[in-house]
């Protein structure tokens, strides 16, 4: 399979370029990306892009599977319609294109509690996100929706005490359906779901994104 990834550079495009490159049923992966990953590999194909004129980028989004992993923070961005260009736009761009050069299955990294018709920007924004690549009818959708994410080294204050609160109440076994969820373990779950899934439509939220292709 030839894989499309874009947000290659997050915390959890690394870990899924990662698992991609390693596994043998992928025989190429194309990432899409700001800045160089780093990363030399014969099967990687590296494009350093300007994510304002996507569409000049067109005849390179070829494959049989797009990884959908582009997301920020509102602090980071610096205002909501940077964030909504970040989370909205450009993935939303990449879809389009694919389907268009015929690539037949699509997965895209969501959120927990993901609304198109909630009051909460974070939330509808990431709701509508999945209603529009839902009507561009892939033959293959995956949608992951994990909660609070366990990011390696993150220098996001809020969120680490976030996820050091809420791993405080695991261990004495509360909220275990809303644990952490591992950057790496997100990647290498989004790898393996389209050799495991059948075709058609597939969300996967957060409480079970642990236990899905469990070995």
């Amino acid at each position: 399979m030839k894989a499309i990834v874009i947000g290659a550079t997050g915390a959890t495009g690394k870990p899924l370029v990662e698992a991609l490159l390693l596994d043998n049923d992928y025989t190429e992966i194309l990432v899409f990306v700001r800045r160089s990953t780093g990363i030399k590999h014969t099967k990687l194909r590296e494009y350093i892009v300007d994510f304002t004129a996507i569409s000049s980028y067109s005849n390179l989004v070829t494959g049989d599977i797009l990884f959908s992993c582009m997301g920020t923070t509102l602090k980071d961005a610096g205002s909501k319609e940077a964030q909504w260009h970040i989370d909205y736009e450009i993935p939303l761009e990449f879809a389009r294109i694919a389907k268009n050069n015929d690539v037949s299955s699509c997965a895209i990294v969501s959120a927990v509690n993901a609304d198109a018709n909630s009051k909460w920007f974070y939330s509808r924004m990431k709701g509508e996100l999945e209603v529009e690549v839902r009507k561009l009818n892939f033959k293959q959708y995956i949608i992951f929706q994990p909660g609070i994410l366990d990011r390696p080294q993150s220098k996001r204050v809020i969120e680490c005490m976030g996820v050091s609160m809420i791993k405080g109440l695991n261990a004495v076994g509360l909220l275990r359906k809303y644990r952490p969820l591992p950057t790496s373990l997100l990647g290498y779950k989004l790898s393996i779901a389209p050799k495991l899934l059948d075709k058609g439509e597939t969300v996967i939220r957060q409480e079970d994104i642990f236990t899905f292709a469990a070995h």
